[in-house]
């Protein structure tokens, strides 16, 4: 989708665009003051809930840095996360191992950092994390539905109600601490109703352990709270009800607090809520070519410098807002927009929808690719095709 320039004020803030009029090469460009003032706003919102920054999202130091300096602690899903996050300062308290998927040595590794705070959906899992981490807290995965979320989560994570009070009684027996319960209803949640059932399905655990007396000290809400800034495959803005959302929230966990009756601390775990409208990407033009396929079909092609294999690997549930920013004025035309490497899948949209671009466009050319703060960077391959990572330029505050 082409911008107007009320369109780029409103979705470009004023140092990135000016760090991306300057920019002469290729570059991720992540700007640490709105990261800031979105960790702040969160925290408005939910307050006296803890921030525990989904790493996965921006892994990138300055970010990680940045967060920890305003109080967020870190989910990290591996050995290698848990060091970034302690390199910023963060005591292993405040980190927790969010993955329910790991190997022994993982389990062994994250315990010997200092990590005591461990997710789990099986009672495979809770045997070996009694094994490797003994002693640690252990915090269950409820499964949700993923509806309502552009990434859905679906089978791989989390368990069914009464899997979870089996998981949490095998820690107890085996000297592990059952802590807490945890959910997440998919990444780019957005529908209001997806917290609901998430709340549903907390309730319903939280009262049958508590008869098992199995009273946990926390819930984990996980991740899913949405960016805005995103278009969807037809190219209409994506926009998700986030007031109603933080509505939702707050209410459920009055509830739930009520259910205990006793003190329950919440968490939640960022990360694209918080990074992704504090990113963009400077990239260029390849080319804008016209191919008739053999359908007989004449189609317009815009190739970018920047794809899926190297900073844009979500383009296929989304679409990002472009800027040309050397073609404000002149006629746009509908083109499919792909990537650069010589691979049929690096095509945004899966090549089913248009965007506006100018017909000018010439390779070479400068174009902006907004709302790009989540995945950008760790999502990119090392170099696919010859295609290096995008280098990072960060704005401090």
């Amino acid at each position: 989708m082409w911008l107007t320039e009320t369109d780029q004020r409103t979705f470009l803030d004023g140092r990135v665009r000016e760090a991306l009029s300057a920019a002469g090469h290729d570059q991720l460009v992540l700007d640490l003051a709105g990261i800031e003032r979105a960790y702040e706003a969160l925290t408005g919102e939910l307050p006296g809930v803890a921030v525990r920054f989904a790493m996965k999202a921006c892994p990138v130091d300055e970010v990680l840095t940045c967060l920890a300096s305003r109080g967020a602690g870190f989910d990290a899903a591996s050995p290698d996360e848990i060091v970034q996050a302690l390199a910023t300062g963060t005591r292993p308290g405040l980190i927790h191992y969010g993955n329910t998927v790991k190997s022994d040595e993982n389990i062994a590794e994250a315990y010997r950092l200092g990590v005591r705070d461990f997710a789990t959906d099986s009672v495979e899992d809770v045997l070996a994390i009694a094994a490797n981490a003994p002693g640690a807290r252990v915090f269950c995965r409820l499964a949700t539905t993923g509806a309502g979320a552009l990434w859905g989560l679906g089978r791989k994570y989390g368990c069914a109600g009464t899997d979870a009070i089996q998981v949490m009684l095998t820690a107890r027996r085996h000297g592990l601490i059952p802590a807490g319960l945890s959910v997440h209803v998919g990444s780019q949640q957005m529908t209001v109703e997806a917290w609901h059932d998430a709340f549903e399905r907390l309730a319903d655990v939280l009262v049958a352990l508590s008869l098992q007396g199995v009273h946990i000290d926390h819930v984990n809400l996980g991740g899913g709270l949405p960016a805005a800034g995103y278009l969807d495959k037809a190219g209409n803005p994506l926009l998700p009800p986030i007031e109603e959302m933080f509505a939702a929230l707050r209410e459920g966990m009055l509830r739930l607090r009520r259910l205990a009756g006793r003190q329950l601390a919440f968490v939640v775990e960022p990360g694209r809520h918080l990074v992704a409208e504090h990113g963009a990407i400077r990239a260029h033009v390849s080319r804008l070519s016209s191919r008739r396929q053999l359908t007989g079909v004449h189609e317009k092609w815009l190739y970018l410098s920047c794809g899926k294999f190297n900073g844009l690997y979500e383009t296929d549930m989304l679409r990002y807002r472009l800027v040309f920013p050397g073609h404000r004025d002149g006629e746009h035309i509908p083109a499919i927009v792909a990537g650069p490497t010589c691979d049929s899948d690096d095509v945004f949209s899966d090549g089913l929808a248009f965007a506006q671009v100018p017909q000018a466009a010439e390779s070479g050319d400068p174009v902006w690719i907004l709302a790009c703060g989540a995945y950008s960077m760790s999502y990119t391959t090392r170099g696919f095709n010859g295609f290096a990572p995008l280098p990072i330029t960060v704005l401090r505050p």
